[in-house]
């Protein structure tokens, strides 16, 4: 079978057929090298001139058949020699011509062989070129159903049976040789096709897992860059925002009280001096040609007391109380009530307001529960900042500000929840946080 190089080759949807098994220290026969080599030639030629494949094939065996009719072949193996020879040349030509169309057309190629090849057994000249229809055949056993390759092994028997009985002797000498040839080709197409389409399912598994890798990639390349952004801010943010309280604080106090002054300038140093070196750090965990960088342990509660103490020097009154006995929790929840309460005072500092005769302050509440910890912070301010309406209800730069958004993303990483809003009673905002314990989830 010299023309099923093209089908193993057309793929469906342009997929490309997967080029030679790579070299992997085992040693090939030259002999065996040298014939893969020649047929992923001609598959690659036949897939970018599928037509010149076609005409050349048709061409061969229309020059065989025509060769067999000229030196008389046929005569060697016919029941009856005396056909006329324009018959047996005709025959030749009909069986060999059509196959020009055996890929696109195969069924009708068969069935347009059919009549003559009636009249080949019917003349007893049983030309060798009526084996020509195996050939539309084999791909109909390779591209369609079971039911068309039945319905062509009729079309191929049909004339075979109607012919013998012109001849009684010619079912053991020749028609049962041509329906093996019918099994054999019909089991060569199913065994091509099962084969191909196997190939086709590994590549397309291989596509998949590949698609489903590189998504894997974005969504967690995602979720790094989401995080990042969430340090940094509350690193960034909340250090801009004490150093903001402190300048406006020494100003003020410059013309009345240079020592105070002098402290706060003092404070803004260690204040920024602070925020740089969390910033190397992240950084440098951050550069692939960094790989002994500074991993510092992130914030725990025991790290709340000198985070209030920097916003008081910064000119926010905070309180801090505890209620209930204090349990252990993961350095995970640890991390998260440190950075909502550091938010939560940072927003404070950046955005509330009251009016002169009320000063500014804020309390923060832990509240340890049997099955959760509750942190509590809420602040005298106006809230004008933070994007509360007219109306007392929140608004988007309120609820979606990145601040918040970031507090709530922290939350939900432990099957939590944040709530942030104005106080309905005597004004100012709060920002509740309600992590469930470890042993605790919901």
């Amino acid at each position: 079978m010299t023309d099923d190089h093209s089908e193993e080759g057309d793929r469906p949807g342009g997929i490309p057929r997967p080029g030679p098994i790579p070299h992997t220290g085992t040693v090939t026969a030259p002999l065996t090298r040298t014939i893969r080599s020649a047929l992923d030639r001609l598959r690659a030629f036949d897939r970018r001139r599928p037509r010149v494949w076609d005409v050349a094939v048709t061409a061969f065996w229309a020059v065989a058949a025509v060769l067999d009719y000229s030196s008389g072949g046929w005569r060697t193996v016919a029941r009856d020699g005396t056909a006329p020879e324009a018959l047996v040349l005709l025959m030749s030509l009909w069986f060999s011509l059509p196959l020009l169309w055996r890929r696109t057309h195969p069924m009708t190629v068969l069935l347009l062989s059919a009549p003559m090849s009636l009249v080949n057994i019917w003349t007893g000249a049983v030309v060798q070129a009526a084996l020509l229809q195996l050939i539309p055949v084999f791909h109909i056993a390779l591209r369609s159903s079971l039911r068309t390759l039945g319905a062509a092994a009729l079309v191929f028997c049909a004339p075979l049976l109607l012919g013998s009985v012109s001849l009684p002797g010619v079912w053991g000498q020749h028609i049962v040789s041509y329906v093996w040839g019918l099994v054999f080709v019909a089991l060569l197409g199913i065994a091509v096709r099962t084969r191909r389409e196997y190939t086709e399912a590994l590549v397309e598994r291989a596509q998949r897992l590949e698609h489903e890798r590189d998504q894997q990639v974005r969504l967690a390349a995602a979720a790094e860059r989401t995080r990042i952004a969430r340090e940094m801010h509350d690193i960034i943010g909340h250090n801009l925002s004490v150093i903001t309280g402190l300048a406006d604080g020494g100003a003020y106090a410059a013309a009345k009280s240079p020592e105070r002054a002098a402290q706060a300038l003092e404070a803004i140093g260690t204040t920024s001096r602070q925020a740089l070196t969390e910033l190397r750090r992240l950084l440098g965990v951050l550069r692939d040609d960094h790989p002994t960088a500074d991993r510092a342990p992130q914030p725990t509660l025991d790290d709340l007391a000198p985070l209030i103490d920097r916003v008081r020097r910064a000119g926010l009154p905070v309180r801090l109380e505890l209620h209930g006995e204090p349990v252990p929790l993961t350095p995970g929840r640890q991390l998260t009530v440190y950075r909502v309460v550091q938010e939560s005072l940072t927003n404070t500092l950046k955005h509330a307001s009251t009016p002169p005769d009320a000063p500014l302050s804020a309390s923060v509440t832990l509240a340890y529960t049997r099955t959760h910890i509750d942190a509590r912070i809420t602040d005298t301010g106006s809230g004008i900042g933070t994007g509360t309406g007219k109306d007392g209800q929140d608004t988007p730069a309120a609820t979606h500000g990145q601040g918040i958004m970031g507090m709530r993303e922290r939350a939900a990483l432990y099957n939590g929840t944040t709530t942030a809003g104005p106080l309905p009673d005597h004004g100012g905002w709060h920002v509740h946080l309600r992590l469930p314990l470890e042993d605790h989830p919901q």
